[in-house]
């Protein structure tokens, strides 16, 4: 793995080559937030940005995605037949991914490319897809990303990995996907010692003043924890809005719909949330999860507790702090994930 420096002088012209490569896309202020965009020509990525308010989870898996369309008109040879909707699989760049969000696409994936069932839509998207991620030097107070199987400087999932070092970029190549990018900016960028990115994850990692505890999830009993008293307080305030799921990278529940206009149709595939009641209500009308406090217990239990058990590979968080910082009722995914680690049943132990 090779790295290189690269003047910001020549970061812009770089850019502008993958252009005709690649459909780049990047950071770019929106009012006061920042979201990921397709870049168009002499547009470049914010990269003075801390993070984006959505994760860009939405270049692989859409908010809204049209899988087939199909006509009812019985006058045409082909009515009543769907017919799967191109896509648009070139090869696609994203720079200035943050590590954690990277990495989340490695936990989804887990999802949509099951042995038994694999999504070829989500596959076919996430493998067009270069990521060029952008290391962080002062992560958010709210971030917790160390202790959540992640880092500021975290490698995984991305293709490469920048940094920035003042006047220039550390470029950390970290595949051949990689390799190409950088080859296509075409940048004049001189070899580096890698010292240099160690001796700044070290300072970055530094400033997270933020952890959760999951050293214990593995071995809680599921029942136990599924029944545990504090249920009911972590979800009074919730009012069910949803903004924690679709602002976290790791989740991926979506619906199916069809939308008819007279005779034409068309099938989607809609992001959808765990939190909305309507979510597991039966055909018969009847809903398992009827109650706000079974949503949000079914939320965690998922993240920190079902997923923990299934893959027994961490947790289904990266600790970017999204839904920390978004939640309009201060619902904070880092008590409940210490209170899940710590809750004792049999000494009738629940932190507070």
């Amino acid at each position: 793995m090779k790295v290189l420096t690269i003047d910001k002088k020549e970061w812009a012209a770089g850019i502008e080559r993958t252009k005709s490569s690649y459909q780049v896309f990047g950071p770019v202020k929106e009012k006061e937030w920042h979201c990921f965009k397709a870049l168009g020509k002499d547009e470049q990525p914010d990269m003075t940005y801390t993070n984006t308010r959505l994760s860009p989870k939405f270049l692989v898996q859409p908010q809204t995605e049209p899988m087939f369309t199909y006509t009812l008109d019985e006058n045409q040879p082909d009515h009543h037949i769907l017919k799967e909707v191109n896509k648009d699989l070139n090869q696609k760049a994203v720079v200035g991914i943050r590590p954690c969000d990277a990495s989340a696409f490695l936990l989804v994936k887990r999802n949509f490319d099951a042995p038994q069932y694999q999504d070829p839509y989500w596959l076919k998207a996430y493998s067009a897809m270069t990521f060029v991620g952008f290391a962080c030097n002062d992560p958010c107070s709210t971030c917790f990303c160390t202790s959540a199987g992640c880092g500021p400087f975290h490698e995984a999932g991305l293709d490469v990995l920048l940094v920035d070092a003042g006047d220039r970029f550390l470029a950390k190549s970290l595949t051949d996907k990689g390799n190409a990018f950088l080859a296509a900016a075409g940048w004049s960028a001189s070899a580096d010692d890698a010292g240099k990115i160690e001796t700044l994850r070290q300072a970055a990692e530094s400033k997270i003043g933020s952890h959760v505890s999951t050293e214990n999830l593995k071995t809680k009993e599921t029942t136990q924890v599924y029944d545990a008293p504090f249920w009911e307080d972590t979800a009074f305030s919730c009012i069910n809005c949803g903004t924690c799921t679709y602002s976290c990278p790791t989740c991926w529940c979506f619906d199916i719909q069809d939308e008819n206009r007279g005779t034409s149709g068309v099938r989607l595939r809609n992001w959808d949330s765990c939190m909305f009641p309507l979510f597991t209500i039966h055909g018969t009308g009847h809903n398992p999860r009827g109650a706000k406090v079974q949503r949000v217990r079914q939320r965690f239990m998922h993240k920190l507790k079902y997923y923990v058990d299934k893959y027994d590979n961490g947790i289904q968080c990266v600790g970017c702090g999204r839904c920390v910082r978004l939640c309009p009722v201060n619902i904070d995914i880092r008590k409940v994930c210490n209170q899940m680690n710590d809750y004792d049943p049999a000494a009738c132990v629940c932190p507070a």
